[in-house]
């Protein structure tokens, strides 16, 4: 697993798909259908299947990501918003923004229960949802959530003295 993200991080992708499904078959075998370490590893793959542009794959092992730590954590843990963001953003990327939007929503209000409203997951969430927003001719829906997700990583960067990795992209897309 560690190899295969090590490859992943390298853009070698076909090198690190078949030690990311070995993995997933080991933890499977090891641990249980339905272990925590099983969802890493769908997770891990359906990145990189994401990242390769094969969605449709990814779809069904994101999915089963999220029933495992739903299962596991309940429906309103930050792992499950994580999950939750991710398949949202699978789905906006395939076209079904009609789906992904209640995902987006879901994975913010999760965030800001368990964090508040100024940290910088809320941050990330707010720009995906914006980012879908805009992508389907809402902007002035869109742009209060930019603001606010800007605001966000300039606080977070104030208080750590580290510009936070979405702030520029995030300005530019506004």
């Amino acid at each position: 697993s560690n190899l295969a993200s090590l490859l992943t991080l390298t853009n070698r992708f076909k090198e690190a798909e078949p030690l990311m499904r070995q993995a997933l078959v080991i933890d499977e075998a090891t641990f249980g259908m339905d272990h925590p370490n099983v969802s890493i590893r769908l997770n891990n793959l359906s990145g990189l299947l994401h990242e390769t542009n094969r969605l449709s794959e990814a779809e069904p092992l994101m999915r089963r990501a999220l029933a495992i730590h739903e299962t596991i954590y309940g429906g309103n843990h930050p792992t499950v918003a994580i999950e939750v963001y991710n398949l949202a953003g699978l789905l906006h990327a395939m076209g079904r923004s009609g789906e992904a939007e209640p995902l987006f929503r879901r994975a913010l209000a999760i965030d800001e229960e368990s964090f508040g409203s100024d940290h910088p997951n809320v941050g990330m969430r707010l720009w995906g949802l914006a980012e879908l927003l805009n992508d389907t001719s809402r902007q002035k829906e869109a742009e209060p959530l930019y603001r606010r997700a800007i605001l966000n990583f300039i606080l977070f960067t104030q208080e750590t003295g580290h510009q936070h990795p979405g702030l520029h992209a995030c300005l530019m897309n506004y």
